[in-house]
């Protein structure tokens, strides 16, 4: 199966695993887990923002930084930035938080909710050049396109 065809499959299960629910750390938690079961990334999980830093929140993968601030690294530089921001190679990328040596490229989304950011998807690859448009477009979709619009709204 390829990577867009995986990504389709897994559109409905997401939005029926995340559609009656209210909690959001619970939404996270079922998001992170399908994303990381389907695809067997690295780490695949969420940061929320708490006050003027984004601290860790449901996850799977190894252990992970807990606290990220405004505009550093690649998760608080998709939250300053306000959009997805894909990485091929995290060691070319200016202020990388290195969570993991084992991490080559990443992507992460931004949740929004009101405008605001509210949480991003950070996604990290034991592999570089893992992630592409195709991921950029489907995660959007997860995160606040129209498959799970409840999840959180842009």
């Amino acid at each position: 199966m390829t990577k867009e065809e995986t990504y389709r499959s897994l559109l409905p299960q997401i939005a029926a695993l995340v559609e009656d629910e209210t909690d959001p750390i619970a939404k996270m938690a079922n998001v992170a887990a399908a994303l990381h079961q389907a695809f067997g990334f690295w780490w695949t999980g969420f940061y929320r923002v708490v006050g003027d830093e984004l601290v860790l929140g449901p996850f799977q993968g190894p252990v992970a930084c807990m606290h990220i601030p405004f505009g550093r690294g690649v998760c608080g530089t998709a939250w300053q930035r306000q959009e997805t921001v894909i990485v091929p190679n995290v060691h070319e990328f200016a202020g990388h938080i290195a969570c993991s040596s084992e991490s080559k490229s990443e992507i992460v989304v931004p949740v929004f909710r009101d405008g605001k950011v509210i949480a991003v998807l950070d996604i990290d690859s034991a592999e570089y050049n893992t992630f592409d448009e195709i991921d950029r477009i489907y995660l959007e979709q997860i995160v606040y396109g129209s498959v799970v619009g409840r999840f959180a709204v842009r």
